[in-house]
């Protein structure tokens, strides 16, 4: 072991986080009442916000994930194990962008947006943050306030 691998204690570091994590991420019933709140409180009203569908939200945000990392790992093995891109292959990524977009969907579902209005506010959002329509990676680091 090195000096600073020595210096590493990771039951310290498990306390620190859990100081750092929320209320509603450890606790239960704090996550069920979050999960109330939200549910109550964001209906559409116009007094709170959009309405959100909470659960819908949820599989959504996790089913992205999951997807996105079938999608990944597939990825990963052409580029770093040597897996050929054959027909199957290609078809196996088509089926996972297909699960992503799926799970998308839902997610605009959730929130309650038309799909339409999303990647029409994001092709504004980049033409924005490109103004001469091309890539250039200055704009990428260097972006207008509120451009996220």
């Amino acid at each position: 072991m090195t000096e600073s691998t020595k210096k590493i204690d990771l039951n310290r570091y498990s306390e620190f986080v859990e100081s750092l994590t929320s209320k509603a991420s450890g606790d239960l019933t704090t996550f069920m009442d979050r999960l109330d709140y939200i549910d109550a409180n964001y209906e559409g009203d116009g007094k709170h916000g959009p309405d959100v569908q909470v659960p819908l939200l949820i599989v959504s945000a996790m089913g992205l994930c999951g997807e996105a990392g079938e999608f990944s790992e597939i990825v990963k093995k052409v580029m770093f194990h040597g897996k050929d891109v054959t027909a199957e292959v290609h078809q196996h990524m088509c089926k996972e962008l297909g699960d992503i977009i799926w799970y998308w969907t839902n997610a605009c579902r959730a929130l309650d947006v038309d799909p339409n209005q999303i990647i029409a506010d994001n092709i504004v959002k980049l033409e924005n943050r490109h103004p001469d329509g091309k890539f250039d990676a200055w704009y990428m680091e260097n972006r207008y306030p509120n451009d996220v």
